[in-house]
């Protein structure tokens, strides 16, 4: 028991939480989030591989699709080794350093897909509104520029929050609440003053996630606004559904974010299990779905992966 104590309480590591209640049932809960995570990276380098082959899709559009999909490969690389560390009986601890980095990914490249999805809403707002300067507008040059913003707007901007957090005191028990490390998991942790913690992390979200969505919101607004503005009914469907995978990426992408913001808010009293659920599904879902969904709702892509697949299959 006094080993347990000095675990939780004095050690610089922390206890990784599995799924509680089904430690007996790692081995075969290991096959379907294994799958997970070879689908999230044969999917998103499909993506890429196609983008990056294919001369007719050497458009902005595609430039900002291959960035969505670099970031959801990097979001499951941040993530896998504890995940399925703990599914196969590898690891059960992580030590605070190990800790902090994971954080500092998982909540950069969450602002950085949040980023991303709020460029590709511009990309689809100058497509729509402004066809005729598209390239114009949307050169090389800038495409390059907007990445490096997004890559700066997301790395650079966190430090401050994660680095505070190797020098706080952990005295509360060392067991995070999911397979993953959280910037919110371990300041509930500390018993150190948290008020910088807490008051920039509030400032990040809005400034990033808050901001990105509302934008995101406010061009669809414009967008709806010059689609109703045609007169054919044929041309206004045609519009609109160039913006369908984009729509779906960005309520795949903002959803489970929701939904795991209101499980720590208001779901104190619901299971573990539901939190650690409601936490993989945050980070693994978008990775997964969104080279699904270009890959079927993007014809140009779709064309690409059914010419791909049939080159192999012969």
């Amino acid at each position: 028991m006094s080993a347990i104590s000095t675990l939780n309480f004095s050690s610089s590591r922390f206890i990784l939480t599995g799924f509680p209640g089904l430690e007996v049932h790692y081995l075969w809960l290991s096959i379907p989030f294994s799958s997970i995570y070879a689908m999230v990276f044969l999917g998103n380098c499909m993506v890429l591989h196609v983008i990056r082959t294919e001369s007719s899709l050497h458009q902005p559009m595609f430039y900002f699709l291959a960035m969505l999909a670099l970031t959801d490969l990097c979001v499951g690389l941040s993530t896998m080794h504890t995940v399925l560390g703990i599914l196969w009986g590898l690891i059960q601890e992580i030590t605070l350093d190990s800790c902090i980095a994971q954080s500092y990914f998982i909540h950069g490249l969450s602002f950085m897909e949040s980023s991303v999805l709020l460029t590709m809403a511009f990309d689809r707002y100058i497509a729509i509104c402004n066809p005729l300067r598209y390239n114009s507008i949307l050169t090389n040059d800038k495409i390059i520029k907007v990445g490096l913003a997004i890559l700066c707007r997301s790395s650079l901007l966190i430090p401050p929050v994660i680095i505070r957090l190797k020098f706080l005191n952990y005295c509360r028990p060392h067991i995070l609440s999911h397979s993953f490390c959280l910037h919110q998991d371990l300041i509930r942790m500390a018993c150190s003053d948290i008020r910088f913690n807490s008051i920039y992390g509030l400032a990040l979200v809005i400034s990033n996630l808050l901001l990105d969505a509302v934008l995101i919101i406010i061009s669809y607004i414009m967008i709806l606004h010059a689609v109703l503005a045609i007169a054919s009914r044929e041309e206004r469907i045609k519009s609109l559904q160039t913006c369908v995978s984009h729509i779906c990426a960005v309520l795949v992408f903002y959803i489970p974010i929701i939904g795991l913001t209101m499980v720590h808010r208001f779901g104190r009293h619901l299971s573990p299990l539901v939190h650690v659920l409601m936490g993989n599904i945050y980070i693994l879902f978008p990775p997964l779905m969104n080279p699904i969904i270009y890959s079927i709702k993007t014809q140009q892509i779709r064309r690409r992966v059914q010419r791909l697949f049939h080159l192999k299959g012969m």
